[in-house]
């Protein structure tokens, strides 16, 4: 159960910046924490990039510097607000990733960052077909999120995070195993990469060719 800390990070953007800088020192910073999902990929200037559930802009930032055609989706309009103020470059939908309003086969690369974790199983469920469904064959669906600390030192300090901004569905995540769930849908996955102790996983997906 989260204290209302939970809330006003999400009322007051300096607030949510602040925990988000302090939380990314784990991996070596902010900067490091928002390009994590990116490493290893190959992107071109017009690499069609879906930013789901992309909150303020904070990842959204560094994928225009990749692409000129970068596309924010979340269903939150004060956070899109935010974004379109912080990332002119992207063009952004108002809408939930488990009905996104796009086509089939449109994305050479979806992108997602610490939203996972937000989602109960259903959603989450929902949310992995849609994105499968509008990746092109051969896309890529790029995501970090929590993972159970392989090293018990990083125990105490994700459960206190938790109880202090997270709600069950984070703990639920800690027990679902993402890269099982994306090959049932499809995606062929690489092995995740664990970072800050096991704490942060980072998966590339797939999508097959057809």
């Amino acid at each position: 159960m989260a204290t209302i800390l939970r809330d006003w990070s999400y009322r007051y953007q300096w607030l949510y910046d602040g925990i988000s800088r302090i939380a990314a020192l784990s991996v070596g910073g902010e900067s490091r924490f928002r390009q994590l999902a990116l490493e290893g990929l190959t992107l071109h200037a017009d690499s069609k990039i879906l930013d789901l559930c992309c909150g303020s802009g904070q990842a959204t930032a560094y994928l225009v510097q990749s692409s000129h055609n970068v596309t924010g989706l979340d269903a939150s309009p004060l956070s899109l607000k935010r974004a379109g103020n912080n990332v002119p470059q992207a063009s952004y939908i108002e809408a939930f990733a488990e009905n996104i309003p796009l086509g089939d086969n449109e994305f050479d690369l979806v992108h997602t960052s610490a939203a996972l974790h937000e989602m109960e199983a259903e959603q989450l469920q929902q949310i992995l077909q849609e994105v499968y469904r509008v990746l092109k064959p051969g896309g890529t669906f790029t995501l970090v999120d929590f993972h159970p600390p392989t090293n018990l030192l990083f125990w105490p300090g994700l459960t206190l995070f938790f109880w202090l901004f997270e709600t069950e569905t984070a703990w639920q995540l800690l027990q679902t195993n993402l890269p099982e769930l994306l090959q049932e849908i499809g995606f062929k996955v690489d092995s995740p990469r664990l970072y800050a102790g096991g704490s942060l996983q980072v998966i590339h997906a797939q999508k097959c060719s057809k």
